[in-house]
């Protein structure tokens, strides 16, 4: 059973930065390919960056030159590195995997999900 586990976030100022984790465990053989998502309250939740096995990166437009994803294949970590962070990035951050839908940024497409981190921006 795939299980991924969120950490890093917090309160911070607007300018500030945070980097989220997430370890994930379970996969066995496969390969799998990750994103982050988030979830402001009374939004929908919205694919902010991917990554797939080869390394190729997806970035929504709100967050390009920002936000940073990355990944440890020798650790199972997936990192996510938020620079000048914003009001407007405050949410619950959420990491998730998908073996089928290789860099796509719509959450329906990933079946397996953390719990989230929660990310406070103050300005």
């Amino acid at each position: 059973q795939v299980r991924l586990v969120e950490s890093g976030g917090g309160s911070v100022q607007a300018g500030g930065s945070l980097r989220l984790s997430c370890v994930a465990s379970g996969y066995g053989n496969r390969r799998y390919c990750m994103g982050w998502f988030r979830q402001a309250p009374g939004k929908e939740r919205e694919g902010v960056a991917t990554i797939t096995t080869g390394g190729t990166t997806y970035y929504a437009d709100s967050v390009k030159g920002r936000f940073t994803i990355s990944q440890d294949n020798a650790k199972n970590t997936l990192y996510l590195l938020m620079d000048s962070l914003k009001a407007e990035d405050t949410a619950w951050y959420y990491c998730a995997a998908t073996s089928n839908f290789c860099g796509s940024p719509v959450a329906r497409r990933y079946p397996y999900w953390g719990r989230g981190t929660q990310v406070t921006v103050s300005s």
